[in-house]
């Protein structure tokens, strides 16, 4: 029988192992983070592993950058939702503060 190829996901293992001295040397609130990047690339290890790419680095950089990307497109709807909320909220506060003004000119 002849050799396999390593899977990517066997191939992304690998390169976390060769981080792990980087990884222990980042701060303690750092390091969940980094192991949050390697989430993000093996959320995208199939489509990684079709691309059969020389440097395995890059697929899964790639996948970090469409995780992250996700995550920026969420945070604007998100804010885009809060600034709607903010904005009608502060609409009706100025139509009941000017309907209930019945004094008049002075």
């Amino acid at each position: 029988m002849g050799r396999t190829n390593p899977t990517y996901r066997d191939a992304l293992r690998a390169i976390e192992e060769r981080w792990a001295e980087f990884r222990r040397a980042l701060r303690r609130r750092d390091q969940p983070r980094f192991d949050r990047l390697f989430e993000y690339a093996r959320e995208h290890a199939d489509a990684s592993g079709l691309l059969n790419h020389q440097d395995p680095l890059l697929p899964a950089l790639l996948s970090i950058d469409l995780e992250q990307e996700a995550r920026l497109e969420d945070h604007g709807k998100r804010i885009e939702k809060l600034e709607r909320q903010l904005s009608e909220v502060s609409d009706n506060s100025t139509d009941s503060s000017v309907e209930g003004d019945t004094r008049g000119p002075e």
